[in-house]
């Protein structure tokens, strides 16, 4: 049980990844232990696209296209294509929202956050890196176009996994009493 403890203390994400990602069995498992995220309701409201090889450059390309709809300039839209072969594998969770009386969006929302995190962590025990990436593509209404969301559907996040190459990682001290209220 420690070395469970010892490891969720020590996680850490990594931004700078090189090949080898997860062998296709290793893809599977990762995959695997994320639909066992906590799901109120049993809906299931995540789908993956696993984007590897190619794969890769076409999500470049929807990012580029969406950069260039954005009217951004040459340099940025080259950097947003190459964004997606910064790791060897990039995972695209995205809630697929279902209606129920009792499971609003938000908690939809946080189940499939729950699947990223804890594909990211499976992935670290195997001895990869990773880093759950959003930013302005994981919002973009041609984006989301492009992956087949619907109008209620959510990108959580893309999970770029791969070879760690960070010589260290540094963890920022929180302070629990800044963060934590307890009520006796």
């Amino acid at each position: 049980m420690s070395q469970v403890i010892e490891f969720l203390n020590n996680r850490h994400s990594s931004g700078k990844l090189s090949e080898p990602g997860p062998s296709q069995s290793q893809l599977e498992q990762l995959l695997q232990i994320g639909v066992r995220a906590p799901d109120h309701g049993g809906l299931q409201p995540w789908q993956f696209i696993v984007m590897t090889g190619a794969g890769r450059a076409k999500l470049g390309d929807i990012f580029a296209q969406a950069a260039t709809f954005n009217d951004a300039e040459p340099a940025k839209i080259d950097k947003a294509r190459n964004m997606p072969m910064r790791a060897p594998t990039v995972i695209t969770v995205i809630t697929k929202y279902k209606e129920h009386p009792k499971v609003p969006w938000v908690e939809q929302i946080q189940s499939a956050g729950c699947a990223l995190f804890s594909m990211q962590q499976a992935a670290l025990a195997m001895g990869f890196g990773g880093i759950w990436r959003t930013g302005d593509f994981a919002r973009d209404e041609l984006v989301r176009d492009k992956l087949g969301l619907g109008i209620e559907d959510e990108i959580v996040g893309f999970l770029y996994l791969g070879t760690d190459l960070c010589d260290s990682h540094a963890h920022k001290t929180t302070k629990l009493a800044d963060k934590v209220i307890y009520w006796d």
